[in-house]
């Protein structure tokens, strides 16, 4: 059981972490001048090489889903999120390898 909380917030913390890079994005294009969508401020952000730096700012969303978990006791769901965290950041640094 333990072992399956820990999956469910590893997921859980990938996808919010995904729906915190399109919110990333989706601020970023409506800032921009030509109001770009969100696939040509991807591809931008992949060929300018800075889509490290969108992921992480979109890992915030795994803080707020964190603390949520913490908040409701759900301790096992919450260490799945931190462990999708850490791998978000070690993703990250190998694309900026």
């Amino acid at each position: 059981m333990i072992k399956k909380d820990i999956f469910i917030g590893f997921v859980l913390g990938l996808i919010s972490n995904t729906i915190g890079l399109f919110i990333v994005c989706l601020i970023i294009g409506s800032q921009s001048e030509n109001n770009n969508g969100l696939y040509k401020i991807l591809n931008s952000a992949i060929s300018e090489n800075f889509i490290g730096k969108l992921i992480s700012l979109g890992a915030i969303m795994n803080l707020l889903c964190f603390f949520y978990l913490l908040k409701k006791n759900n301790d096992n769901k919450a260490a799945g999120v931190l462990f999708a965290t850490i791998f978000i950041a070690l993703l990250t640094f190998l694309i900026k390898l």
